[in-house]
This record gives C-alpha cells, structure tokens and sequence, in this order.
C-alpha cells in the first residue's frame, strides 16, 4: 500500500511541486540579491539608522496621540535626537450609507497628514511630505456603539497613516 502511494501520480505531482518551489525559492533569493535589496532595518541601513534619533513632537489631541504612537513604535524610544519629526494632522468624515429614512448608517473618514523631518542641531529640513488614506465606519443606532465605532476608524486611520510616514522616510532618507 505504502508503495503505491509513492507511485501515484498525487505523490508525484507533491513531490515535483516541492521541488519547483525550492527552485523558485532560490531564484527569486538570487534575483533579489542582484538588485541591491536588502533590508531595511539591517545595520548600516537608512531604518538601523533612524533607529531611537527622531523625535516626534508631542501630540495634542486624541487622534495626534494615536499618530505619534504609531511613529515613536516604528522609529523605535528616542535616546539620541538627533532629527524632529513635526506634523499636521487633518480629517474630514462624509456620510456615505443613508437609508429611505434618511439615517445614516456609514461614514466614510478621510485623513491627511502633512509631516516634516528636520535635523535638530542645523534646522535643515530633511523631507517634508504629505501621506493620505481614509477608513470608514458603520453608524450603530446606540450612541456609545458609534462612539466607539468612530474612535476605532479614527484610530486606525492615523496608524495607517503613521506606517505611511514611516515607510517614506526610510525609503526616502539618507542619514
């Protein structure tokens, strides 16, 4: 029984396919290699380097402390600032889903985040830039339920956006 299993062709399409995965494996390994990837949080790299030297300015309403939340997780606690991230934050919130009744049932929020990086000891400014996403809610008939509805999109748009910024200052920057 055991070797019928073997000879089945079940078994060796498996088999072959395992091994043409290996083999892509390795190309696409190679294939990256030879186009100067690597990674971005490697020692030496733009990210390693950022590493605990920015600092982000202090937030000032709820959805700013969601953002700097998100940035001070993604450049890591700041032990030698060297460069200062400052921003604005502005959202809009459109209603999206009405019903006959002329209920609202969905809102549509809309975030954009002007940031600037610039060097603490000179005042350069490194990158200046703008990133802009949206999420959206449903509109629960309970008040505290849209409440909290609205506070988790409200949430989950700054750390979209923060991860935006994020990504661009380590693809963008040169230290």
């Amino acid at each position: 029984m055991v070797g019928r299993r073997k000879n089945s062709s079940l078994y060796r399409a498996a088999s072959s396919m395992s091994s043409f995965d290996r083999i892509t494996f390795l190309i696409c390994a190679v294939a990256l290699t030879g186009c100067g990837f690597s990674p971005a949080y490697a020692p030496g790299e733009t990210a390693h380097a950022l590493r605990g030297h920015v600092l982000v300015d202090a937030p000032d309403d709820r959805e700013s402390y969601n953002l700097a939340n998100t940035l001070n997780t993604g450049f890591g606690r700041v032990t030698t600032p060297l460069y200062r991230l400052s921003y604005e934050v502005r959202t809009r919130e459109n209603a999206i889903g009405i019903t006959r009744d002329q209920e609202i049932t969905r809102y549509h929020v809309v975030g954009t985040v002007s940031y600037q990086l610039t060097e603490i000891d000179t005042g350069a400014t490194v990158i200046s830039d703008e990133v802009q996403s949206f999420t959206a809610y449903s509109a629960p008939t309970s008040p505290v339920d849209r409440l909290t509805a609205s506070r988790d999109a409200y949430e989950r748009l700054m750390t979209i956006l923060g991860d935006q910024i994020v990504s661009q200052i380590i693809t963008k920057v040169d230290p």
